[in-house]
């Protein structure tokens, strides 16, 4: 009977043990290398903290990305702007009617009136800003670096600058496409394909996405080409005049007004018809602070809600006593909108005052080179400009 019940207690001992070992959680090595596949993708995936940007290439691959400098506090900038008492805007600076800086040391042009914008917003002053003109290959890294506070300078807004960059962009200022122009005595026809540009040399600047579309482009047309690669764009159009290049490659309104302000005979010349690219211009600022980039965005949207509302820097002041609420919204008379951006609760109002609505940047700045609104009218007047709600 005694030797009955060891015999059961070793039993019962032996069956505890398999059912705890069935039970037990899977080995811990399986776990780790789990663990380590997600670092490796991660690691792929996301800039080394210390990795150096790649200027000169305006869109890189995810091995090449610009690795931006940590992320500001929120906040921060905003209030970095206000003590300075200016705004730190980086711009163009040789492209006419959109950044441009003269013999005589004064800034010109559509981006650059925007910075102008925002500085009036700010400070209720539109020449409280400092111009940093800037190169295709230096312009991202000026925003990264914190050498500039927004980028207004004529850039695209890409999916690779948005994500790999360290950039938030703001609302597109203005919605353009790639082109080409050519001497009128090698193709006549506005209407003319790439193809037909098959053997032809190619002016084009490099760091920029209108490189990378001409490659994309002439290459889904099947037509062979050479490009003749510069890094300044004025560069490039002086060769091209020079007869370097058949064509030149550019977005339209880079075309339309360097055409008219650099060739020696713009006459000669043609833009063909084609769109080889869609090109949202627009600001873009450091990624992370998202306070100073609301500032950023709902300036721009105060230009084309004023344009929206007929309002404009000559009859601003006879809309202060509207009983629209929108309009007095919009004009800080009532609401405490700007509050809430950490600004002056009228910082449309001074915009519009000292600079004007988006209409009125456009006109002052572009239609001379014979550019229309199309695209850029607002969307009462079938365009693409619209503006959230100011409520």
């Amino acid at each position: 009977m005694r030797q009955s019940h060891v015999l059961l207690v070793v039993t019962v001992l032996v069956l505890t043990a398999i059912v705890a070992a069935c039970a037990a959680p899977a080995p811990a090595p399986a776990t780790v290398e789990v663990t380590r596949e997600v670092t490796r993708v991660v690691t792929i995936v996301a800039p080394a903290p210390n990795a150096q940007p790649a200027a000169a290439t305006a869109a890189p691959p995810p091995t090449a990305a610009a690795a931006p400098a940590p992320a500001p506090a929120a906040g921060a900038l905003l209030k970095t702007v206000l003590d300075r008492g200016k705004l730190i805007c980086g711009v163009h600076g040789t492209f006419q009617g959109f950044g441009f800086l003269d013999t005589d040391g004064k800034w010109t042009g559509f981006d650059v009136d925007i910075c102008r914008a925002w500085a009036a917003a700010l400070f209720n002053d539109a020449d409280a800003v400092e111009f940093r003109g800037l190169s295709a290959q230096a312009r991202f890294t000026a925003v990264q670096s914190g050498e500039v506070d927004v980028l207004s300078r004529n850039s695209t807004w890409s999916l690779i600058r948005d994500t790999e960059l360290g950039l938030d962009f703001g609302p597109v200022t203005f919605y353009d496409g790639q082109a080409i122009m050519v001497k009128k005595s090698l193709i006549s026809d506005p209407a003319a394909g790439l193809a037909d540009l098959a053997g032809a040399s190619v002016c084009v600047q490099s760091g920029t996405t209108t490189e990378l579309n001409l490659a994309d482009q002439m290459r889904a047309a099947g037509a062979e080409y050479t490009p003749v690669v510069f890094e300044d764009q004025n560069a490039a159009f002086q060769a091209y005049d020079e007869g370097r290049c058949d064509a030149i490659t550019s977005d339209r309104s880079q075309l339309a007004t360097q055409g008219q302000a650099v060739l020696k005979n713009p006459a000669d010349h043609l833009i063909l018809d084609v769109v080889m690219s869609k090109e949202p211009l627009g600001p873009a600022v450091r990624h992370g602070d998202n306070q100073w980039a609301d500032v950023v965005h709902w300036v721009v949207f105060g230009l084309i809600q004023a344009e929206e509302l007929g309002i404009n820097s000559q009859n601003v002041d006879t809309f202060k006593d509207s009983a629209d609420p929108v309009i007095r919204r919009l004009l800080g008379v009532e609401g405490e909108l700007g509050k809430k951006l950490g600004v002056s609760d009228d910082f449309i109002y001074r915009t519009i005052k000292l600079v004007g609505n988006y209409g009125e940047i456009f006109e002052r700045n572009l239609s001379q080179y014979g550019l229309s609104r199309g695209q850029n009218d607002i969307w009462q007047n079938g365009g693409l400009l619209y503006s959230p709600p100011f409520r």
